[in-house]
Parts: structure tokens; C-alpha cells; sequence
């Protein structure tokens, strides 16, 4: 993923993000500021041991929008700077996370989404691929798996495994395109991507 511009930016851009008033982005304007050093390159975030410092006013929405004292995060580039540095730990807890700090926040689903994706025939079967909402490609494949939940309307909901424990759920135009590439056998309801099978369990299809 292209990291985003190293400059640190300046109150009134942050202003302009987030669509907050000047006096509520401070703190905002110095989270922005750490993420940016922390989120140059590939950050290494699953490496990193930093101090809890509490929780922040930082939602994502089920449909990917993503809000900052309940104000939606204007400009994608902040959004992809957010991502980068994100990281879902073992007390299934999203966190924001550079070296020095680590900053509770709330996810209600996935913290991505998948709006995109192609399959092509590699000669020893398909590939699946995909593009999040904050600009990751992932082929689906034994590193990053699909898994298929219950959904409400009583089908199934796809989610694609990133990176670390973070996941992107598929819009559900995409869950009907792959619902379309399902095969059956003994076993039941498969999909293959890279030469590994991911089942669909029983009841959530």
C-alpha cells in the first residue's frame, strides 16, 4: 500500500477532514502527526509494544465510513493513513497503534471493506482478488483466508483476512458475484482462490 504524504498538516486541513471546528482538532491535528512518522512505508505494527493510552472518540461503521467524534472522516487519504497503522489484537480489540502509544477504538463490523474484485485462472485454478475501501490488494489464498458468517437475512456475510487479525467484509454486491462462484461436493459448499478451499459452513449459505 502507497503510503500517504509525510508532511504534517496543518490545523485548518485538519479542520477541513474532519469537518470539526477549530477548537475540537487539537489532539486530532497530533494523532495525525504520530501516524504519519509511525504509518511511512509498511508499518511494522504487529511488532510494536507500546504503552495503552486510552481510548478516543474513533468509529468505524459497519459500511466503512469512518467518524471522529461522530463527525465522517472527509479525505480519503487520512482514512488510508488511519488504516495503516491500525491493528486488531488477541482481546479482539481495534487499536490505533505508532511506537509510542497505543489508542482504543470502535469497529462495528470489519474495519475494511471490499468494493472490488476480479478472478483470473493462474493455470492451477482461480484467484481471487480484491480491493478495499483504503486501497489494500489482496489475493485470497492460505495467508489471507475468506471465512463466511451468518448474515441477518439468514445467507451468508464473506470476510477477507488482510493483515494481522484485521479483515475487510465484501459489500454484499460482491457476496452475491461470489456466491456465484460457489462449487458442492461431499462436504458441501466450497470456494477456491490459490489452491486453498475455504468452506462454507452449514446453514450460512
Amino acid at each position: 500500500m502507497r503510503p500517504a504524504p509525510s508532511r504534517r498538516l496543518g490545523r485548518d486541513e485538519v479542520d477541513l477532514m474532519t469537518n470539526q471546528p477549530p477548537d475540537e482538532s487539537g489532539s486530532l491535528a497530533a494523532l495525525i502527526s504520530r501516524a504519519e512518522r509511525a504509518g511511512r512505508g509498511a508499518p511494522p505494527v504487529e511488532q510494536w509494544n507500546p504503552v495503552f493510552c486510552g481510548d478516543i472518540d474513533m468509529v468505524i461503521k459497519a459500511d466503512g465510513t469512518w467518524l471522529y467524534q461522530g463527525t465522517p472522516i472527509r479525505r480519503e487519504a487520512l482514512k488510508r493513513l488511519f488504516s495503516s497503522v491500525l491493528r486488531k489484537d488477541a482481546d479482539g480489540r481495534t487499536y490505533l497503534v505508532t511506537p509510542v502509544e497505543r489508542l482504543g477504538i470502535t469497529v462495528e463490523d470489519a474495519p475494511f471493506v471490499a468494493v472490488e474484485m476480479s478472478r483470473e485462472d493462474a493455470g492451477t485454478g482461480p484467484v481471487l482478488t480484491f480491493r478495499t475501501d483504503v486501497g489494500d490488494v489482496v489475493a485470497a489464498g492460505p495467508e489471507h483466508p475468506i471465512r463466511f458468517a451468518d448474515a441477518e437475512d439468514g445467507g451468508f456475510r464473506p470476510y477477507l483476512l488482510v493483515r494481522g487479525r484485521l479483515e475487510a467484509a465484501l459489500t454484499r454486491a460482491l457476496a452475491i458475484d461470489l456466491a456465484d462462484m460457489l462449487e458442492e461436493d461431499q462436504a458441501g459448499l466450497f470456494l477456491v482462490s490459490k489452491g486453498a478451499r475455504f468452506d462454507v459452513p452449514q446453514g450460512a449459505a
